[in-house]
């Protein structure tokens, strides 16, 4: 029975430090889950909401302004990736699956290419991102209680 109860001590023990490692490495979901596991989801927001907030925080506005432009270049470059890569399978092998599988991997390939030119270019490694994002949060979801 004494190996029984420290077995299960250790297992919890094991588990907790596991839990908080991975925790350090993911803040995302302490950050957003007030957020995510609301009673009510929160409505969309336009984009003259988010310029509306842009305009009106002087710290985290221009910061999301930065993390939104670098995600248009991120999906510029998912599409050039999808598109290239696909029309390259196509002119060479004539397999519609192959086709369709380079174009996946490309958009993939893409994304990710254009997210870390995007980083560089627009250096959101020296900016907090996640902060700007979740300040926006509270302010969308603050407006929008103060509508109801």
């Amino acid at each position: 029975m004494g190996d029984s109860s420290s077995s299960d001590s250790f297992l919890k023990k094991h588990c907790r430090e596991f839990k908080e490692f991975w925790a350090e490495r993911f803040p995302y979901t302490d950050v957003y889950s007030r957020f995510i596991s609301r009673e009510e989801s929160l409505p969309s927001w336009s984009e003259s909401d988010v310029n509306e907030f842009i305009a009106s925080d002087p710290v985290h506005g221009p910061i999301l302004k930065t993390t939104r432009e670098a995600a248009n270049i991120a999906l510029a470059g998912s599409a050039i990736g999808a598109v290239s890569t696909a029309g390259l399978a196509w002119k060479y092998s004539r397999s519609l699956h192959g086709a369709g599988l380079a174009f996946l991997g490309g958009g993939v390939f893409g994304w990710t290419f254009g997210q870390e030119i995007a980083n560089h270019w627009h250096q959101l490694y020296r900016l907090d991102t996640m902060a700007a994002q979740a300040k926006f949060m509270e302010w969308w979801e603050n407006k929008c209680q103060r509508r109801s």
